[in-house]
């Protein structure tokens, strides 16, 4: 029994050193890596293979013990890393394009369950209900205990007009709370846009996808031009934001800046993770060249029209980068609450047979040297959505498991770190006195708190400005 044992560990011992030459495996990454690979650990890994494989109830494939350890390897150092294999990995080439199947979701891990980090609006999850910071424990007859995020993700993704039960765990409910929704192609529209006011513009931006910039840059020349006499305020809305691509972000932020502004820089082991990316042509259009250029062509008074950005807690990422880069350039008012604090970055690295790994190689600062990672964007003005209750008090990166610290954290100095008491609307009063739940509000809308107190500090802007 031992020798067959051994002799199954050594097999394994084996099978692991070719997947590791086949995965392009460097002992010598940096200096301060051991310039030999770590023969105890791989033995000892070996030899947990050869237990399973001989003595496991079950008989397990190769294939299937080595899957679960690539992903178990890769969830083990941060909330973002992941394998994904060929479903996955195409579901994410997919969902970058702004159409895909499901429920409409942007989730991460906690505690073995999956949290909701924001739902993308007018999608099934959005229309029933389900908010950021809610924690889903349960899907149809499925505890998420013990899945994986991927595997909870393909669960909740299936055919359209399929339904799924979500069972889910929410801060302030005393009992748990229970959706059923209909799965639907999810075709999620990156920029919204309308005049709210004669000269005062609201722009949402609900994900960075490949052409957010593109339809960015049209909807500025759409408002500019009914705008009788040009605008006179601006309001660029990413509360509820996940994130998305990286050179959208860049675009996004180029469309205020002046040319050539450091919009983000990026801190990685590898020289390919140190980036400067510019308000230029070449860090945000597809073809790198001025026929690309989608934003060569806006109105120049764009570049300085009063200007306020609206965030929440569920702003992250690629949200926190374009906040982050018109904070420090004193290009625009941040308002609303602190931003999520997802700052770093996760390169995608093809392995073959149509699967990647999703590595985290490096972290976002803003143009003044401001670490985003596990703090976020803290706003200037700060004022709560009276609609959005406590949510997203708590629901932030520093708050998900193995998250990467902060290394600026004390260098962090920044006006208004520590704001005011967020302003807030009254809560409604029913007849009798008694305290009720604000209903839910649709961002840009007439009942929008946090917006109609950005068009009263716009105007106030314009009269400062004119006298």
């Amino acid at each position: 029994m031992r020798s067959r044992i051994e002799k199954t560990g050594l097999i394994g011992l084996g099978l692991i050193a070719g997947i590791l030459a086949g995965l392009h495996f460097s002992a010598i990454a940096d200096k301060d890596t051991e310039t030999t690979l770590p023969v105890e650990e791989l033995r000892a890994f070996s030899e947990v293979f050869g237990r399973i494989k001989s003595d496991y109830v079950e008989p397990v494939s190769d294939k299937k013990l080595i899957t679960e350890a690539i992903t178990g390897m890769l969830s083990g150092l941060d909330p973002h890393s992941a394998y994904l294999d060929a479903e996955g990995y195409k579901e994410l080439q997919v969902g970058t394009q702004g159409e895909f199947g499901g429920l409409g979701i942007e989730v991460g891990m906690e505690d073995g369950l999956v949290k909701v980090v924001s739902p993308i609006e007018d999608t099934p999850a959005y229309q029933a209900g389900i908010k950021s910071g809610d924690l889903i424990f349960k899907l149809d007859d499925t505890l998420v205990k013990g899945l994986s995020l991927n595997d909870a993700v393909k669960r909740m993704r299936g055919k359209p007009g399929s339904k799924i039960t979500l069972m889910v765990i929410r801060k302030n409910e005393p009992h748990q709370l229970t959706f059923t929704l209909t799965r639907a192609v999810i075709k999620v529209q990156s920029v919204k846009s309308k005049l709210v006011e004669p000269g005062y513009a609201f722009i949402r931006i609900t994900q960075f996808q490949e052409r957010t910039g593109e339809n960015l840059a049209v909807a500025l020349d759409t408002l500019s031009k009914q705008s009788e006499g040009g605008l006179k305020g601006l309001v660029l809305d990413l509360r509820n934001d996940p994130g998305g691509l990286l050179n959208s972000a860049v675009g996004v932020s180029a469309a205020f800046l002046p040319k050539d502004a450091l919009v983000v820089y990026t801190e990685g082991r590898n020289a390919d993770a140190k980036m400067r990316l510019t308000a230029s042509p070449d860090n945000y259009a597809r073809g790198h060249n001025d026929k690309a250029d989608y934003l060569k062509d806006l109105p120049p008074a764009i570049k300085d029209v009063p200007m306020i950005v609206l965030v929440n807690g569920g702003s992250a990422s690629a949200s926190e980068i374009v906040a982050g880069a018109l904070q420090d350039h004193k290009r625009a008012v941040i308002m609303g609450t602190q931003t999520f604090g997802k700052g770093s970055v996760q390169t995608i690295l093809p392995l073959g047979n149509n699967t990647a790994i999703k590595l985290t190689t490096a972290r976002y600062f803003t143009p003044n040297g401001r670490s985003i990672q596990a703090k976020g964007i803290v706003p200037d003005i700060a004022v709560e959505d009276p609609a959005a209750g406590d949510f997203h008090i708590n629901m932030r990166e520093a708050d998900l498991e193995r998250h990467l610290i902060n290394n600026r954290q004390s260098e962090d100095k920044v006006d208004g770190e520590k704001p005011a008491t967020p302003a807030k609307a009254p809560a409604a009063k029913s007849k009798e006195g008694e305290t009720t739940k604000p209903e839910i509000t649709e961002f840009g809308s007439k009942n929008d708190y946090q917006l109609n107190q950005a068009l009263n500090v716009l105007k106030g802007m314009n009269i400062l400005h004119g006298k």
